[in-house]
C-alpha cells in the first residue's frame, strides 16, 4: 500500500509553534463479537498491521490510525440509516479519507475478495462538484460499518 502518511498534506495543526503541517492519528475503540474473525478481516481484507492485543481486545493500524476492537458479545441494537447524495448510509460508521491512488488500490483489493459484506460498492459522489469523492461501504465480521473515501486532492475534503 502506498505510504499514506508520507504523502499526507493538510492544514497546519492548531499549535502556534509548529510550522509544518501535522496530522496526528485518531483512536477509536469499537465493539466486536469475535476477536479472531475481526483480526483476520482487518489484517487480511484491509491489510492492517496488528498491534498489541489481549484475550479481550486487539489494536490495528488502519492507515496509521489506532483502532481498538473490544470483545463485547452483545454490542447492542443496530444503528439507523441516513442519506448522503441520495444514497442510504449506515449510522454510525467510521472510516478513513484516502488519496485516490490508495482508495483505488483498496477498492480493487476488496473487489477481488468474495468474503466482503458490501453495503455500498465503490461509487463517486458529488461528481463535478466541490468535494467530489469516491466512496465505498463495507461491514466487518461484527457488523460495524466502515466507509473509505477517496479524494483527488485533500484540499477537497472540506470543500463546499
Amino acid at each position: 500500500m502506498i505510504a499514506w502518511a508520507e504523502r499526507m498534506r493538510g492544514p497546519p495543526a492548531c499549535h502556534p509553534i509548529l510550522t509544518v503541517p501535522v496530522m496526528t492519528p485518531f483512536h477509536l475503540a469499537f465493539p466486536v463479537h469475535d476477536l479472531e474473525r475481526t483480526r483476520q478481516f482487518y489484517q487480511d481484507a484491509l491489510g492492517c498491521q496488528i498491534g498489541r492485543s489481549s484475550e479481550t481486545w486487539v489494536d490495528f493500524s488502519l492507515f496509521g490510525h489506532q483502532m481498538s476492537a473490544h470483545l463485547r458479545p452483545d454490542p447492542g441494537a443496530p444503528g439507523s440509516v441516513g442519506a448522503v447524495d441520495g444514497v442510504s448510509v449506515p449510522i454510525p460508521h467510521f472510516g478513513v479519507v484516502l488519496l485516490m491512488d490508495d482508495w483505488n488500490e483498496l477498492a480493487r483489493r476488496l473487489g477481488d475478495r468474495n468474503d466482503i459484506d458490501w453495503i455500498e460498492r465503490p461509487m463517486v459522489r458529488f461528481r463535478g462538484e466541490p468535494g467530489e469523492q469516491a466512496t465505498l461501504f463495507i461491514r466487518d465480521p461484527s457488523g460495524n460499518a466502515l466507509e473509505f473515501k477517496g479524494f483527488a486532492s485533500l484540499d477537497q475534503v472540506f470543500a463546499h
